[in-house]
């Protein structure tokens, strides 16, 4: 149950709106300092930022903006002590901004909204650190939020996100651990199909939730839906709206080369290599790896990429499936070269690290 709520508070939406949905001007302000940060551009963000503290000091939109920024200068974070000290002091200020706004009117729109993500960030920052009674407390305070927000779903397009990753999850979490269904009775109902609509609006009608959103759903379409065609259209909004994000270019290398469009994908990925970021070598080579063994029909050349792949670091939330696909590859290898004992072995490394539903499904179908 921990899992679950930490889970879903990780991908929980950003903003709100309160102030700034009446004020037209601020609104594009976020929304540009959004695009800059989001867009790998952090000093050009710095600016947008300050002319919304100028306006709004007391605003915690302030500090979870910076928070925001200092998330993705420094991804992953928890490598990081200086970078996790500075994120934990800017979410530690909205923390106390949300509730100031809390003891004004407890259902003030900004303040459902940003408790529930100071809260969430909170959680993934000692979840990340393995302080797992501190990533529980902070995950019960973030889920009363994300309650609220449910009611607020009808009244703000940007909490479509939150209730959508809810209603997703809350059903899909049970059916990959079992282990937690006898809790599930503490949860409302969600619904898997309404959430995938319900996030899908957030992606295509939103101002503040909609590069997550499209971010998440491409993951989702990936990790669990094996639907990787789908999987490119969300990505490729962030593509033309972020082409500076290494992540987001990682990520779409993926989804284009495990949609076998390989002739775009070798695009992308060679764009990808100019771009700079500590997570993109296994990432790099396990791309390289799979346009060698199903374009080229190499499999020496592949095998050789795939264990480079595989001797590279992995970030557990961003890039460890690359090693569960470079498994996948090298057992294929194997067992087009007769070496069944050896693609088991790679098999059960395969299912070790992979969460991907359709390698576990190639891994458990080879007898």
């Amino acid at each position: 149950m921990k899992h679950l709520l930490l889970f879903i508070l990780f991908f929980s939406p950003l903003f709100s709106q309160a102030q700034i949905l009446t004020d037209p001007g601020a609104q594009q302000t976020v929304v540009k300092a959004l695009d800059h940060i989001y867009n790998y551009e952090f000093a050009e963000a710095a600016p947008y930022i300050k002319q919304l503290q100028t306006k709004y000091p007391q605003s915690p939109i302030i500090p979870v903006l910076r928070a925001l920024t200092i998330q993705w200068q420094h991804l992953p974070i928890s490598d990081s002590r200086t970078a996790t000290n500075q994120y934990v002091a800017q979410v530690e200020q909205a923390i106390r901004g949300v509730e100031q706004l809390i003891d004004k009117n407890d259902q003030d729109p900004e303040a459902v909204f940003l408790g529930l993500t100071a809260h969430g960030y909170m959680a993934m920052k000692h979840n990340l650190d393995n302080e797992s009674m501190k990533a529980v407390s902070e995950s019960r305070k973030a889920y009363a939020y994300m309650k609220d927000g449910f009611k607020l779903m009808d009244k703000n397009v940007e909490f479509y996100f939150s209730t959508g990753l809810y209603n997703y999850y809350v059903e899909r979490y049970p059916i990959d651990h079992p282990v937690v269904k006898p809790f599930m009775v503490f949860f409302k109902d969600g619904d898997i199909a309404l959430g995938l609509k319900q996030m899908d609006v957030s992606a295509k009608r939103a101002i503040f939730t909609r590069p997550e959103a499209n971010f998440y759903l491409a993951h989702i379409y990936v990790k669990h839906e094996s639907n990787f065609p789908k999987a490119v259209e969300y990505m490729d909004y962030l593509m033309d709206h972020f082409p500076k994000n290494p992540i987001f270019q990682m990520r779409y290398v993926e989804a284009l080369l495990l949609a076998g469009r390989y002739a775009d994908g070798q695009v992308a990925l060679k764009k990808l290599k100019t771009m700079q970021h500590k997570m993109l070598p296994a990432a790099i080579s396990t791309f390289e790896g799979m346009l060698a063994e199903r374009v080229a029909k190499d499999d020496s050349a592949a095998a050789a990429a795939y264990n480079a792949a595989l001797k590279l670091p992995v970030n557990v939330a961003y890039t460890k499936e690359y090693h569960g696909l470079a498994y996948a590859g090298l057992a294929r290898i194997a067992a087009r070269a007769n070496n069944r004992a050896l693609a088991k072995s790679y098999y059960k490394k395969v299912l070790d690290t992979s969460e991907y539903k359709f390698v576990i499904r190639e891994a458990k179908a080879f007898k």
